[in-house]
């Protein structure tokens, strides 16, 4: 099976680009949970080693079922993405601090 175009040109990914992002995504979820299972690891360096493998996950969900890449066609979508991740951090950074802050005054 080969790369498919639909009438309005967005690319759908090979039965082998479909079955290696699962397998990429298996092995993402299996890192944690066997890093936090076998407890041999600081609660701080399990919760960098969950974030990390978070963060690459993201990114082979992005490339290998949503079929974000940098090339022509895919730039507004990226265009798209990026910006709905700018206004998310802004929500929850502006969320954080206001939690923080409300902490501090009212404990003291």
């Amino acid at each position: 099976m080969t790369q498919s175009h639909s009438i309005a040109g967005e690319s759908h990914g090979s039965l082998r680009g479909y079955a290696t992002g699962f397998v990429l995504s298996l092995i993402l979820t299996a890192i944690p949970f066997s890093m936090v299972m076998s407890g041999s690891l600081s609660k701080s360096a399990a919760v960098s080693g969950i974030f990390i493998a978070a963060a690459i996950q993201v990114l082979v969900h992005l490339h290998y079922f949503l079929h974000m890449d940098r090339s022509s066609s895919q730039r507004w979508n990226l265009m798209t993405f990026v910006f709905t991740a700018l206004v998310m951090a802004i929500f929850i950074g502006g969320s954080l601090w206001i939690m923080i802050d409300l902490h501090y005054r009212m404990m003291g």
